[in-house]
């Protein structure tokens, strides 16, 4: 990953992803997680202080080593057990069925072969089990995409491979979940191109 990708932009995403105005969307994505949690996508932790008690324990997937150092403190003073399970949401080392939900927060953008994640995530989860997802991705409206479109390879460049474009609402359904509520709005100040979110829960059937 480079000098850049290991140890600068992990600090980056954690100042702009940790910044206050998210906590309200991390509690909403956290509530009614439940059971045994594979979190894909861990990153700092920032999500740790918004599990809910019906959480008995985490498994993150983490490829980022300063990532998860950055996560010790919020670890540390966890009442839920958190461990770093993995470290490629592409190839989980879990057993079918291993987990009652899952959760991911502003990753799916980032994953080179999404698609191959999706199926690992359906794989690992109990049928019925609901994955928890808050994800920036393709905007609703036309002038926003062209936007988005126009952005992407930049960047893909500058922020990790992330894409600004993906439909995660299609890349869902094609792995075979159900989506049984989503919201799709800007989260302003930011610029539409880059502030297109979803937030949802999707049933593994």
């Amino acid at each position: 990953m480079g000098l850049y990708g290991e140890q600068v932009l992990p600090r980056l995403i954690d100042r702009v992803c940790g910044m206050r105005a998210n906590d309200r969307l991390r509690r909403r994505v956290c509530d009614g997680l439940q059971g045994r949690v594979l979190e894909v996508g861990f990153g700092s932790g920032r999500n740790v202080p918004f599990y809910p008690s019906g959480v008995s324990r985490v498994s993150a997937v983490e490829p980022v080593d300063l990532g998860w150092r950055l996560a010790a403190g919020r670890v540390a003073q966890s009442p839920v057990p958190v461990e770093r399970a993995g470290l490629d949401g592409q190839a989980l080392p879990f057993p079918d069925n291993s987990f009652d939900s899952a959760l991911s927060t502003w990753t799916l953008c980032t994953i080179p072969d999404i698609a191959l994640a999706l199926r690992e995530i359906r794989r690992v989860l109990v049928p019925g089990a609901a994955f928890h997802f808050l994800e920036h991705g393709l905007a609703p409206d036309a002038k926003v995409r062209r936007w988005q479109d126009r952005l992407d390879p930049l960047q893909q460049v500058i922020a990790g491979g992330c894409h600004l474009n993906r439909d995660i609402r299609r890349l869902l359904e094609d792995a075979g979940f159900e989506i049984t509520e989503v919201d799709r709005f800007y989260d302003s100040p930011a610029p539409k191109a880059f502030a297109a979110l979803s937030l949802g829960v999707a049933i593994s059937p």
